[in-house]
């Protein structure tokens, strides 16, 4: 179901234009406008859902199997090093649009932003990792 204050609903319905470089029955994949790099690209499911937590799974997985397919495809035209693919959710997650999205990013050797996605490491103690580890189990 759309939502009539979401921009990526809007974009879907065509109410905003977008560089649309895919789409099916599920799907809308456009070029974002304001990329990380040459290429970068957002798989839209057509239904609104706000992140992982509310997507129907069967979608869900559908958007992988597309980002699979997608990546190579990009990898191929775009000629890139390397390749992400990075979802969103919750703003502390640095989600800034509340419709479930993929990004699909090429990575260059050398090239601006080549930061993106990098972090520094926590560490735990083993004791620390065995509570965590025990805390997510689903055996």
């Amino acid at each position: 179901m759309r939502q009539a204050d979401c921009i990526f609903c809007k974009i879907i319905a065509g109410e905003i234009p977008s560089n649309t470089i895919y789409e099916d029955d599920t799907f809308k994949v456009i070029l974002d406008a304001s990329p990380a790099s040459k290429g970068h690209a957002l798989i839209l499911p057509k239904e609104h859902y706000a992140d992982i937590y509310d997507i129907d799974e069967e979608v869900a997985g559908k958007a992988m199997k597309l980002a699979k397919k997608l990546a190579g495809h990009m990898t191929e035209v775009l000629g890139c090093d390397g390749f992400n693919i990075l979802q969103n959710n919750h703003e502390v997650a640095g989600q800034t649009v509340f419709h479930f999205h993929m990004h699909l990013i090429p990575r260059y050797q050398n090239a601006k932003n080549n930061d993106i996605l990098m972090w520094s490491h926590e560490n735990f103690s083993d004791e620390e990792m065995a509570q965590i580890r025990d805390s997510l189990s689903q055996n």
